[in-house]
């Protein structure tokens, strides 16, 4: 089932993401808001207390709308089905799934022996290793598999709860060195059914805005989408919490940039025919959705990356 949709003209102009960067903005000169990871090579500025953004799938899919990402709006989509369905090689996710930035950016052959994994594994406390992990018997516990099947069976408990972080292999210190190349920053799923609605939240433990949140907020919406319709359900609500909220110091003239910008209404997105014929999660994939009516500002193609 797709959402359902206000015509695009009675949608509200959403501003949710931009306000949140502005309000990072208006903060960095205080104390210990400018912070540095010593694994990383450009601070940054970070705040905690940013209240989360919720979006009713009403009035439109989130994708930001200050910048254009049209080009490839659903390649963060297709990283999260990889890592849904156990995938954490990074040469499989380029190769098989499109998902080019791990691969390039962070499996590379140094990391991978720094944490005694074979090139290019992103480790058992990756995403991948997370939502697919090994279970005590020995097993392979699948955690969307396990969740949906209680959905179905019981949809108004509130324990539909899914977790990237396996604290196993991804703490570390001195004499013991985590097994995950990136610690996992999104991926604390909670979902509720009311009267045939899903809502979907997902926290967010790290989350850099003028890159990764707008690729987040696209994935969880999509996730959102389609449970429900694996479900039977109306696609209701997004609910996006992030606790580490933070731009790099490279970043700070396009984050002006971009809070000067103006926001548009959110665009559409649907199921394709063969998207609506699918009947288990594990079976999307990014082209069985389409985007609709997106308007945006111009693109901003090169916005740092920190490694």
């Amino acid at each position: 089932m797709d959402p359902k949709y206000l015509p695009l003209e009675q949608r509200a102009v959403n501003t949710q993401y931009k306000n949140r960067m502005n309000q990072i903005l208006r903060r960095i000169r205080r104390p210990g808001v400018l912070t540095k990871n010593p694994f990383q090579t450009t601070g940054r500025y970070s705040v905690k207390t940013l209240s989360p953004m919720v979006f009713n799938l009403r009035h439109g899919f989130p994708v930001m709308t200050e910048r254009d990402i049209s080009a490839f709006w659903m390649t963060p989509i297709g990283e999260l089905l990889a890592f849904i369905n156990g995938v954490r090689d990074a040469k499989a996710l380029a190769d098989v799934w499109g998902v080019k930035w791990w691969l390039k950016q962070w499996a590379t052959q140094d990391k991978c022996a720094h944490f005694g994994l074979e090139y290019p594994d992103l480790g058992p406390g990756s995403y991948g290793g997370a939502f697919q992990y090994i279970a005590p018997d020995g097993s392979t516990y699948n955690q969307f598999k396990e969740v949906l099947r209680q959905m179905k069976e019981r949809p108004d408990v509130t324990t539909h709860k899914i977790t990237s972080w396996l604290p196993h292999y991804t703490i570390g210190y001195t004499g013991k060195e985590r097994k995950v190349i990136v610690a996992p920053c999104h991926g604390d799923v909670e979902m509720y059914v009311v009267d045939g609605k899903l809502t979907l939240r997902m926290d967010q433990r790290s989350a850099d805005f003028p890159i990764g949140v707008p690729s987040n907020t696209i994935q969880y919406a999509a996730l959102t989408v389609m449970i429900a319709h694996v479900l039977g359900l109306e696609p209701y609500m997004l609910i996006h919490a992030t606790h580490d909220s933070h731009f790099y110091e490279d970043q700070l003239e396009n984050v002006k940039e971009l809070v000067r910008r103006p926001s548009y209404r959110f665009p559409s997105v649907y199921l394709t025919e063969e998207g609506k014929k699918v009947e288990s999660l594990f079976d999307f994939r990014p082209e069985h959705l389409r985007l609709e009516d997106y308007q945006s500002g111009p693109s901003m193609p090169k916005i740092p990356v920190t490694t």
